[in-house]
């Protein structure tokens, strides 16, 4: 966690200067060859230093792609491109409960476990090499808020204004007990279920629940996400978030509190809301920092959560030894999803609203409307027309003469 960490803010930064498509590309082959040489361990000490350079490499990739794809597609497509990017994070957990179950005791060419670690990385490396050479540098926008500042203090902004900004405390507070509930689940969901329900053999259900439900709540949560904000602005992207996660909360009760079968319908109900709230975050987070320290605020945002959010669950079991395995995931997985729909909740309050569209100035050579200038006394003047007909009548008298 720590080189994880550390590193992915070294490398934000570096994605704020340099061409970030290579750098994402070296990083996905850097963890890729991590992973492939992690099958072949055989003393502890190997598997522990491979798992650091995993770390390295991988640090890199979502401040690297956050700002790639916040560059590739337009606003209204931000919040559904995001979510789908960052639900990766939860659909590998989901295929990792059938695969580090089932895979193993298959003991494919006689390699047991090592035959995950082997079939994973050379996927990744495929990628990590398409990545180089099929994917392009896109200009970097200015997107967000920061497309409609013109104040000459914009460009004296600093990455420590930013993480100081309220807005960003509030999110990053929330993300980490959001993120912590999600980890404590992940972390401790098969061996719950396998104590507390023996008989029940839940690892497709877990698999099924979490990928295909998941995955369409992520794609439903973008779509409203990005409908909204045409709209409200960037507050309705916080609004979906908190709102989705609120009602994810009473499912990731039931999911513990249930027998298995209502487990499972509590939990599609909690995933179907719950995985919402990674790619919305990260929309909103593009959008109200600044070009010049996207990149950076977003490997610092995961540093604080992912240290936070990340180490918590580590308290799950000498809780549970006082309270009780359920009882302490009552606390760390629905509470604190409870916790961090409320704090999202109230970041609401304290976002900007929709801006207002400056009125176009008229051209320079419209002219003026002279109506502008007409007053009261001129309603008496005599009109051409009228000069015109007494001009007539006066020759007409004369003539008569």
């Amino acid at each position: 966690m720590a080189v994880f960490t550390v590193v992915g803010v070294i490398l934000g930064i570096c994605a704020d200067k340099f061409n970030r498509v290579r750098i994402l590309a070296v990083c996905t082959v850097v963890f890729s060859i991590a992973i492939i040489l992690c099958g072949g361990v055989t003393e502890y000490w190997q598997l522990v230093l491979l798992r650091m350079i995993m770390a390295a490499g991988e640090s890199g990739c979502n401040p690297l792609a956050t700002g790639l794809l916040s560059d590739i597609f337009p606003e209204e497509k931000r919040a559904l491109v995001m979510s789908i990017f960052n639900w990766g994070i939860y659909g590998g957990y989901g295929i990792a409960f059938p695969v580090g179950r089932y895979v193993p005791p298959l003991n494919a060419w006689g390699l047991g476990w090592r035959v995950t670690y082997y079939g994973t990385g050379i996927v990744a490396l495929i990628v990590g090499v398409l990545t180089w050479f099929t994917l392009k540098e896109p200009p970097r926008q200015s997107i967000g808020e920061d497309a409609t500042v013109n104040s000459p203090d914009a460009k004296k902004v600093t990455i420590w204004t930013i993480i100081l900004d309220p807005r960003i405390i509030m999110l990053c507070l929330a993300a980490s007990l959001r993120h912590c509930g999600g980890m404590c689940f992940a972390y401790n969901c098969d061996l719950y279920y396998q104590q507390y329900f023996p008989e029940y053999d839940l690892g497709w259900w877990l698999f099924a629940v979490t990928i295909i439900v998941g995955s369409i709540g992520v794609v439903v949560g973008g779509i409203v996400s990005d409908v909204f904000v045409a709209k409200m602005g960037i507050r309705s992207r916080v609004m979906v978030l908190a709102i989705s996660q609120i009602i994810a909360t009473p499912g990731a009760f039931g999911s513990v509190y249930f027998n298995p079968t209502w487990a499972m319908i509590f939990l599609g109900l909690s995933y179907f809301f719950a995985e919402m709230w990674f790619g919305i975050l990260f929309a909103i987070l593009v959008e109200i920092v600044p070009l010049k320290v996207r990149s950076t605020t977003v490997g610092v945002f995961l540093f604080v959560m992912n240290n936070i959010g990340g180490n918590l669950p580590i308290v799950v079991e000498p809780v549970s030894k006082a309270i009780g395995y359920r009882e302490s995931l009552y606390i760390f997985y629905a509470g604190f999803y409870g916790i961090s729909s409320i704090m999202f909740l109230l970041t609401i309050f304290i976002m900007d609203g929709p801006k207002a569209q400056p009125e176009e100035a008229a051209p320079k050579d419209a002219g003026h409307d002279n109506d502008i200038f007409t007053t009261a006394d001129e309603t008496n003047l005599p009109t051409i027309t009228a000069m015109v007909a007494n001009t007539k009548n006066n020759i007409h008298e004369t003539s008569r003469l």
